[in-house]
C-alpha cells in the first residue's frame, strides 16, 4: 500500500545535506516523519570533493531523522546537481512487427530504453531520458501513442547527462553510509516536484533553484520537461563578495547576507549601521547596509542574467504563461522577486514545498531551502512525468490474475431466477418426500 510505504529523500548539498523521512497520509498528502540536518563540509559547487567529511554528514543527518522519526533507514532518493550536468535533444525511432496490433506500454518503454544506450563523450553518462513528443507512422504532435495503431514509433527525448566520476563518488558516500540508492534524480526536477502546481507546468513556467553552490533551471511547458541546466553560481558566491567587500569573517558574511541583505540597494537605508565583533584587541567594523545592498545585488543581477540567457537559449521565453518560480535557500533573500521581475519581464513568487505537504509536527520543511529533499520524497510516490504515472497503472492492471476474485451482487428474486429456486426447493422436497415413502414400504 501506498500509504505503508515510507521513503527518505538525501539531499547532498554544497551548504547542507539533508535527510528525510515521509509517508502518504490517508488523505494523499506527505506526511513528514523526521528531517536531519547536517554542515556540509565535503562538498563543493554541487560535487564532492571530500569523501570521508561528506559519509560522516550524511551519517549525521540519517542518524538524526533516524532519532525523530523512528524508522531504521536503508534505502534513499539522492539528488545530483553541479556544473557537469548537460541536457541535449534527441530523436529515436522503432519498427513495430504487426500494422493491426495496438501500440502498447511495452513498445514505448523499448524506445525509451533504446535512449539510454546512445553514445555519451567520454567519463559521462545518462541519468535522465524524458520523453517530449511522438510520431506514429510520420503523425507527429502525439504526446500519449498508447493505443494508437502504426508501425514506425519515434519520439523526441530529452536527455541528460552527468558525470562517471561524480555519480561514482556519490554512491560511494551513501554505501560507506551504510545506505542504499533508490533513485538518482537530477535536483531541479526534484525541487519541481515540490513546488510547481499543474497548471503553471501546463501553462509553462521556469523553475529556478538557487543553491549555495549551484544555481538550477528547469523549464516545464504543457506538463512535460523542456529543459534543464545548471549553473556554477548560488549563495556562497555572494557570501564570499560580501567577504571580501566588507573585510569580515566568513561567518560574519553569512549572517550578514541572512539577516539584513537586500537584493535591492535603493530598498535599503542609507542611515542604518551594523556593528560587526573586531578581531583580537580591535575595535568593532561598522557596515553600511547600503553599500551591503549594493554587494548582493551586483551579484544578484549576474546570476539572475546568466539565468535568463539560459531561458532565452531553450526558445521558451516567450512561452511562459506562469512566469519563473523562485526556490532554494538564496530564495529567502528579501526583493529578490522585484529583481528577478525588473531583469526578465516576466512575473515571479517564491516556490514553497508546499504543494503536497499535509499536517505535519516539522514546519521548517515548508522553508524554500528544503525544496530539494521534500520533492526526493515525493519521488518514491510519484513519476516526474504524468503518462509514466499512468503507464505503471496500465501494467498493474494487465498484471493482475484473470481469476481475481470479485464480490458477489446479491439479487432481488424476481423472473426467471425466482422460478428457478422455487423448482429447486420444490424438486428436493419431492425428492425428500419420495424416500420416506420408499422407507415406509
Amino acid at each position: 500500500m501506498q500509504n505503508d510505504k515510507i521513503v527518505v529523500g538525501l539531499d547532498i548539498g554544497t551548504t547542507k545535506i539533508c535527510a528525510l523521512v515521509g509517508r502518504k497520509n490517508e488523505y494523499g498528502k506527505l506526511e513528514i516523519l523526521g528531517l536531519g540536518k547536517a554542515v556540509s563540509e565535503g562538498v563543493v559547487r554541487g560535487m564532492v570533493s571530500n569523501i570521508d567529511k561528506t559519509v560522516e554528514a550524511i551519517k549525521k543527518a540519517i542518524r538524526q531523522a533516524e532519532e525523530q522519526s523512528g524508522i531504521d533507514i536503508k534505502v534513499v532518493n539522492v539528488g545530483i546537481a553541479g556544473q557537469h550536468i548537460k541536457s541535449l535533444q534527441h530523436n529515436g525511432s522503432i519498427t513495430r512487427t504487426s500494422l493491426d496490433s495496438e501500440i502498447t506500454v511495452e513498445d514505448v518503454n523499448r524506445l525509451t530504453n533504446d535512449m539510454y544506450r546512445l553514445v555519451t563523450p567520454p567519463g559521462s553518462e545518462i541519468i535522465h531520458v524524458m520523453p517530449q513528443d511522438y510520431k506514429v507512422d510520420y503523425e507527429d504532435g502525439i504526446m500519449d501513442p498508447v493505443g494508437m495503431t502504426g508501425v514506425r514509433l519515434e519520439g523526441n527525448f530529452h536527455i541528460i547527462t552527468a558525470q562517471s566520476n561524480a555519480i561514482n563518488n556519490i554512491n560511494k558516500c551513501v554505501n560507506r553510509a551504510g545506505l542504499e540508492i533508490d533513485q538518482l534524480i537530477l535536483e531541479p526536477l526534484a525541487s519541481c516536484m515540490s513546488v510547481l502546481s499543474d497548471e503553471e507546468r501546463e501553462a509553462g513556467v521556469a523553475l529556478i533553484d538557487i543553491g549555495g553552490g549551484t544555481t538550477d533551471l528547469a523549464i516545464f511547458k504543457d506538463n512535460i520537461i523542456r529543459h534543464t541546466a545548471v549553473l556554477p553560481f548560488g549563495g556562497n558566491i555572494i557570501t564570499s563578495d560580501i567577504k571580501q567587500g566588507c573585510m569580515v569573517m566568513q561567518n560574519q558574511a553569512e549572517q550578514l547576507k541572512v539577516r539584513f541583505g537586500k537584493a535591492i540597494a535603493d530598498e535599503a537605508s542609507e542611515n542604518e549601521i551594523v556593528s560587526i565583533p573586531g578581531l583580537r584587541d580591535r575595535t568593532p567594523k561598522e557596515i553600511s547596509l547600503k553599500n551591503l545592498a549594493y554587494i548582493i545585488e551586483a551579484r544578484m543581477e549576474e546570476i539572475v542574467e546568466l539565468v535568463y540567457s539560459e531561458i532565452v537559449r531553450s526558445g521558451y521565453a516567450n512561452q511562459l504563461a506562469a512566469g519563473i518560480v523562485i526556490t532554494g535557500g538564496g530564495a529567502q533573500l528579501q526583493n529578490l522577486v522585484q529583481l528577478v521581475e525588473y531583469l526578465t519581464g516576466l512575473d515571479a513568487r517564491i516556490g514553497y514545498p508546499n504543494e503536497h505537504l499535509g499536517k505535519s509536527k516539522i514546519d521548517s520543511v515548508k522553508s524554500p531551502m528544503y525544496a530539494t529533499t521534500v520533492g526526493l520524497v515525493l519521488a518514491g510516490y510519484q513519476a516526474l512525468d504524468e503518462r509514466a504515472n499512468r503507464y505503471s497503472e496500465i501494467a498493474n492492471t494487465e498484471s493482475r490474475p484473470v481469476n481475481e476474485a470479485k464480490p458477489v451482487q446479491q439479487k432481488s428474486s424476481s423472473g426467471s431466477d425466482f422460478f428457478k429456486k422455487i423448482f429447486e426447493r420444490t424438486k428436493g422436497m419431492l425428492i425428500d418426500d419420495f424416500d420416506d415413502k420408499q422407507q415406509n414400504y
